[in-house]
């Protein structure tokens, strides 16, 4: 984050506060070193007329605590004054690895857990704060977005208790299916897409990728991707390809219809790198059944670029596939839980988000416009001609 001279002054909505969860914790210290270095660098002669004390501080993050009892339940504390503050809870439902102890027995917390604690705090902030916003980019129960027979609407009924909780705005990444926003039609609900960082990351480590349609290809790994997977494709001046599941709707495995066969709509991909969006890689079986199908095609190099890599099932499967060399690398990034082994991983890389949502919560703090930012195509452009050169 870089302060340009052109930039238009105006009072922010209020002291800046980031709740960052115990879950977050990682990339709320990101996101806090942004902002502190953001602003510090503002001249004092442009904004001294709007730079009231405590406008530049050497950390932005509150202190909060939400512990818990040897019976399960908890509660949460705020440990310093956040009144009149505009505050941001920054929060990863996803984070498995943060865990409580209940009747001697520890236990992960579940995303249930997480967003419990979420209205724990604001519950403790109790009306004091100008302004409360989460920011929870892992949505929480996000894949349960809509009614299949007699199934509950748990997106839906969550964002209805954060509105009557009084959160003024919501921010999300990559919903998976961003009109659930319906539910609270009256408040701010961000669905934001990492293109740019990932398109980025992607450039950065590969710098002998030519983009053109005679060497390279975007592959939507479903249906339900298209959309994101069109705007690939259309950004990077590519043809785009479709796998769809075939599945056996006779019965149910692990609360869906198991997949039969991936079927493939599209032009050859025979010597083209490929590159397959999607939202998450949960346990990944899709996405290498995909990887496999595009190998026995002749696919040249496969890359996968997800917004959260979740891994629920541990990452043998991906070292093996890239070991026997049918998939190159993985991007995924830092915006929920990433074990050190995956870390590590040869075929791995991380996306930094940590600069864009410190940029979107200063660009809120003073109530402008998001919209120059949840449309990077400009930027990506820019990208590609110096990739080019």
């Amino acid at each position: 984050m870089e302060y340009e001279e052109n930039q238009v002054p105006s009072i922010p909505v209020g002291p800046l506060g980031i709740i960052s969860m115990k879950s977050s914790e990682e990339l709320g210290d990101l996101v806090n070193k942004h902002l502190t270095e953001y602003r510090k660098s503002i001249p004092e002669c442009r904004f001294d007329h709007l730079l009231y004390p405590g406008y530049k501080r050497d950390s932005y993050l509150i202190s909060v605590d939400c512990p818990r009892f040897s019976s399960g339940e908890g509660k949460a504390v705020i440990k310093e004054s956040i009144r009149g503050y505009d505050l941001y809870i920054l929060c990863d439902v996803g984070n498995y690895s943060c865990k409580y102890k209940m009747f001697g027995m520890e236990n992960s917390m579940s995303p249930d857990d997480h967003f419990q604690d979420i209205k724990r705090i604001i519950s403790a902030i109790g009306g004091k704060a100008r302004r409360v916003n989460v920011i929870m980019p892992l949505l929480y129960q996000g894949r349960q977005h809509k009614r299949v027979s007699r199934e509950s609407l748990d997106c839906a009924v969550a964002l209805q208790e954060l509105e009557r909780l009084g959160v003024e705005n919501i921010l999300t990444f990559d919903a998976h299916d961003p009109r659930v926003q319906n539910a609270i039609p009256i408040k701010g609900f961000e669905n934001i897409q990492p293109a740019y960082q990932i398109i980025k990351a992607l450039l950065n480590s590969e710098k002998d990728l030519e983009i053109s349609k005679s060497k390279m290809m975007v592959v939507s790994p479903d249906e339900g991707g298209i959309n994101r997977n069109i705007y690939y494709a259309n950004i990077l001046g590519l043809d785009l390809g479709l796998f769809y599941k075939r599945r056996d709707l006779s019965r149910i495995v692990n609360g869906k219809n198991p997949i039969i066969a991936h079927e493939f709509l599209g032009d050859s991909v025979e010597g083209k790198d490929v590159l397959i969006v999607d939202d998450i890689i949960s346990s990944g079986d899709s996405m290498l059944d995909i990887a496999m199908e595009l190998k026995q095609r002749k696919a040249n190099r496969i890359y996968m670029a997800v917004t959260f890599g979740l891994f629920t099932e541990g990452i043998e499967k991906f070292n093996e596939f890239y070991r026997n060399g049918i998939i190159t690398k993985v991007f995924s990034t830092n915006l929920t839980y990433r074990s050190e082994a995956l870390k590590k991983a040869p075929w791995y890389v991380e996306v930094d988000v940590s600069k864009f949502i410190a940029l979107l919560i200063d660009t809120l703090n003073h109530d402008h416009s998001l919209s120059a930012l949840l449309d990077p195509s400009t930027k990506i452009r820019a990208l590609l001609e110096e990739h080019k050169k």
